[in-house]
C-alpha cells in the first residue's frame, strides 16, 4: 500500500462522522474470540436499560472492542499490507466504532424523569432571574440570615 493510501484510510477512520451509515459487523474476531457483534449489540439495545447482571458483560465487551480497535489501527498504521487489506481493516474499525457508539449510548436513562428534572432546573433559573430583575434577591438573602 502506498503511504498516501494509508493516510487516507487513517483519516477515514478518525473522521467525525465515519460511523454514519456504517453497519455493525455480523461477526468479528475480538481478542482472538469470534463474537456475533451485531446480535450482541441489538440484544442489549432492545432493552430499556442494561440489567445489573449484564452491565459487567457490556463493560467487558466495550473494553475488548476498544483494545481490538487499537490493534487494528496500529496494523493499519505500521504493517506492510495491501490496499485491499487496508480497506478491510478500515471497514472493520468503522464497524467497531459503530458498535461502541451504540453500546456507549446505553444507560439507565428515564426520559420522563430527566425531562422533569430539567423543567425544575429551568423553573429555578427563571425564579432567580425574576428575583434579580425585580430587586428581590437582596431582600431574600437578608431574610435567610
Amino acid at each position: 500500500m502506498e503511504e498516501y493510501e494509508r493516510k487516507q484510510l487513517l483519516e477515514r477512520i478518525e473522521r467525525e462522522g465515519a460511523t454514519v451509515g456504517a453497519d455493525i459487523p455480523d461477526r468479528i474476531e475480538v481478542q482472538g474470540e469470534e463474537v456475533d457483534l451485531q446480535e450482541f449489540v441489538f440484544e442489549i439495545k432492545r432493552r430499556e436499560t442494561v440489567p445489573e447482571g449484564e452491565r459487567e458483560r457490556v463493560d467487558r465487551a466495550k473494553k475488548n472492542l476498544r483494545r481490538e480497535r487499537l490493534q487494528r489501527k496500529q496494523c493499519l498504521e505500521e504493517a506492510d499490507i495491501s490496499r485491499e487489506e487496508g480497506e478491510r481493516l478500515a471497514d472493520a474499525i468503522v464497524g467497531i466504532d459503530r458498535a461502541l457508539n451504540a453500546l456507549e449510548s446505553l444507560g439507565p436513562t428515564d426520559l420522563e424523569a430527566e425531562a422533569q428534572r430539567q423543567e425544575a432546573v429551568d423553573q429555578q433559573r427563571w425564579v432567580k432571574f425574576l428575583r434579580q430583575a425585580l430587586g428581590h434577591e437582596d431582600t431574600e438573602d437578608r431574610r435567610r440570615y
